[in-house]
């Protein structure tokens, strides 16, 4: 007659411990259920090379699932030892404590954790390890109580189908957790997980006559080392196997191997750009089952633009298998991915072809990532990657073969600013204002100093523009008198030069200096007691940006050879915005108050009438 015992546990919290604690999803019980099958078939050919290496799953009535195995088996005691001790070992159980030392809680967590889905779980398993020992039959429940007890081989056989070793498990489901065990649901989770395991497993599928087949879901070579019969057929079932796998057709793939790890694989190149900041995860197996889809850290954060899918024998997962251990071989594995994916781009890079030009083109971003740590990618980059110029868009070779000096604006805003006089003037300028090019200028700087690549300067525009004659200066005198209010008010100077382009009417010159020093200043004047004290200390005196009006354009001309004082202040207010605008400067209100009322001011003047602010 069976007798009840108590888990050496409380299975509550145990579960609750499975699924809020370790495991991101219930399903990961038919990992634990496969991952007890493969272990117990390994642990049997230690002893029976040839042995039949088969796990099956089908359904049973009531809505519940049905998973045997052709391994090893458990005794009595084994039984007792393993499924009643979650976690306990005390002695070493030959081939299967062998076959399992690499994994978390041996048969104890992997079978139990089936209770998070689960209301009951029935075991029969015959030994293979031990001849002429008994059949076992265990039964765990909710409640946290358990039954085991010897049967016959004729009870074994009427309920398994025959008197091979190896064990048979039925989870009948828990209330509102049926749909993890409907035969949907299964036979997805177990394509997902257990699909490049090298073993024969399968599902039992039911026709609509009633008729049942199996349907084997492994395959016997790992994806990537499928014999192909040329190179073309290859890449089209690597981008076949993308596309099912990871949702998307790459731009080029490459295979993967750290020997030292047992880990092979494929990298398959994103078709669209991908952010740094993004999730930079791969598809990871181990020993061929299924670690996770969306497993970080296996590459350096600069391949950003790269997804793997690999499978390893040595690397170590976290306690709930859904992650790597990040221990020094993760560490080692991960530097030798990333001089794979270095390799590949640099053999790229170096040969003129279509793949280089869409590589180029798509990952630019990743290409400058790269050269900021590896010279031989910044010689590469500096050769490949178009930036836009004053000369047009061109490499940073290809600007070098023009200009004596590599000068480069910092951002944007100061690219934009000089742009449309360095272009008329014909001083070469490199626009170094996006993610990682005043860096990468700043290395090439010191990797190749016969090309005088260096920061653009204020006096690098001013040494282009050209003074107005004595006769000039003196006709528009009064102009410059009565511009020093507005221009203190601006903060900036007022200069007047020529220079083309002729409709240009005005320019901001500045530099990271003066910049710095603006900013903080607007800080200081933002902030109150002991804080603003101490900007204090930092500020110091520094020169003022230079409006620069040009006097070849028509309106400069005008507006500095007549009018009268406050004519002269809107228009240098108006010029001074306009000036901000064209460098793409945001407008501060500030900014935005000070053009409405030179604009009012003008109107005012050319239409008549009382002015905005004396109107009641």
């Amino acid at each position: 007659m069976e007798s009840a015992r108590a888990f050496q546990v409380d299975l509550h919290g145990v579960v609750d411990l499975f699924a809020h604690h370790l495991y991101s999803s219930p399903r990961v019980y038919l990992r634990e259920l496969l991952q007890n099958g493969v272990d117990a078939i390994t642990a049997r050919r230690l002893g029976e090379p040839s042995c039949p290496a088969r796990v099956r799953l089908s359904q049973i009535p009531g809505g519940g699932l049905q998973v045997s195995d052709t391994g090893i088996g458990l005794t009595n005691d084994q039984a007792t030892e393993l499924l009643a001790t979650i976690g306990h070992s005390s002695k070493r159980m030959d081939d299967l404590e062998i076959a399992r030392s690499d994994y978390l809680g041996q048969f104890g967590i992997g079978l139990l954790s089936a209770f998070m889905v689960a209301d009951e779980i029935e075991m029969l398993s015959l030994s293979a390890g031990t001849p002429g020992a008994a059949p076992i039959r265990w039964r765990g429940f909710a409640d946290g109580t358990y039954t085991l007890d010897d049967i016959t081989l004729d009870e074994y056989a009427q309920a398994t189908g025959g008197v091979e070793p190896g064990s048979l498990v039925r989870l009948s489901p828990r209330r509102d957790e049926e749909h993890w065990l409907a035969p949907d649901t299964v036979r997805a989770l177990a394509t997902d997980f257990g699909s490049l395991l090298p073993l024969d497993i399968a599902i039992q599928v039911l026709l609509d006559d009633g008729t049942a087949l199996w349907q084997r879901i492994t395959e016997p070579d790992l994806p990537w080392a499928v014999k192909y019969s040329s190179p073309a057929e290859r890449d089209a079932a690597m981008d076949n196997y993308c596309a099912r796998i990871l949702g998307f057709r790459p731009l080029a793939c490459f295979d993967l191997s750290v020997p030292l790890v047992g880990l092979t694989g494929i990298a398959f190149v994103l078709p669209t750009a991908a952010s740094p900041a993004g999730m930079n995860t791969h598809r990871a197996y181990l020993k061929r089952m299924l670690v996770g889809t969306q497993v970080p850290g296996l590459l350096p954060p600069w391949a950003f633009f790269v997804r793997c899918v690999i499978n390893s024998s040595e690397l170590r997962p976290t306690a709930s298998r859904e992650a790597l251990y990040e221990d020094d071989v993760l560490l080692a594995t991960r530097e030798a991915l990333g001089r794979a994916v270095r390799d590949w781009v640099a053999a790229v890079l170096s040969d003129e072809s279509q793949l280089r030009n869409a590589f180029v083109r798509t990952h630019h971003l990743a290409i400058r990532s790269m050269s900021l740590h590896d010279d031989d990618m910044l010689d590469l980059a500096a050769s490949v990657l178009p930036y836009e110029t004053t000369l047009g868009t061109m490499t940073l070779e290809e600007f070098h073969e023009e200009q004596d000096t590599v000068l480069y604006a910092a951002t944007v805003e100061d690219f934009r600013r000089v742009a449309p006089v360095a272009r008329a003037q014909g001083l070469g300028v490199v626009n170094a204002g996006y993610v990682y090019d005043a860096d990468l200028l700043g290395r090439l700087a010191a990797r190749r100093p016969s090309w005088s690549v260096r920061l653009l300067e204020a006096s690098d525009v001013e040494s282009t523009l050209t003074p107005l004659t004595p006769e000039e200066e003196l006709k528009c005198l009064d102009f410059l008198l009565e511009s020093g209010e507005p221009a203190s008010e601006l903060d900036c100077e007022i200069w007047l030069r020529r220079f083309e382009p002729e409709a240009l009417p005005a320019m901001l010159i500045t530099d990271s200096d003066i910049e710095h020093q603006r900013s903080l200043q607007r800080t200081r004047d933002e902030s109150t007691g002991v804080w603003g004290g101490v900007l204090d200390d930092f500020a110091k005196p520094s020169a003022k940006r230079r409006l620069v009006l040009n006097y070849d354009n028509q309106t400069v001309q005008t507006l500095a050879t007549g009018g009268d004082a406050e004519v002269h202040k809107a228009g240098i207010q108006t010029l001074y915005v306009t000036a901000q605008l064209l460098a793409g400067e945001p407008l501060r209100p500030r900014d935005a108050k000070v053009m409405n009322e030179a604009l009012a001011m003008l109107l005012h003047r050319a239409v008549g009438g009382p002015r905005w602010d004396e109107q009641t």
